[in-house]
């Protein structure tokens, strides 16, 4: 239980540093963590903010900045109507299309 409660800490270290603007994947951050098939387990990771009383330190995780490999908004489910691509938008997100967020432009790798 340790080991992915120190996972999920470095999870929130990393999506705590995207930068407004910009998002990255769950993909992304696992392999920067070196959990290369470790998708998953960050959308767990992120999920978990959900289902507990969020602490001080984890309370403004700027979760709505991490979307799947597409771009896709895959975790718009757990945010209320449509906060995750209403966040997005005000950061100056473009989308490609209604909820796919265009890659190119607004990519953050957390590895470089």
């Amino acid at each position: 239980m340790s080991d992915s409660k120190d996972f999920y800490e470095k999870v929130y270290a990393v999506v705590d540093q995207i930068p407004t603007g910009r998002v990255t994947t769950y993909g992304a951050i696992a392999g920067h963590l070196g959990v290369r098939s470790g998708a998953r387990m960050v959308g767990y990771a992120l999920n978990n903010l959900l289902t507990r009383e969020a602490t001080p330190d984890h309370r403004n995780i700027p979760a709505h900045r991490v979307v799947n490999r597409l771009g896709q908004l895959t975790g718009r489910a757990y945010f209320p109507g449509d906060t995750m691509r209403e966040r997005l938008t005000q950061e100056g997100v473009s989308f490609k299309s209604e909820f796919t967020v265009d890659m190119e432009e607004h990519f953050w790798d957390p590895a470089e």
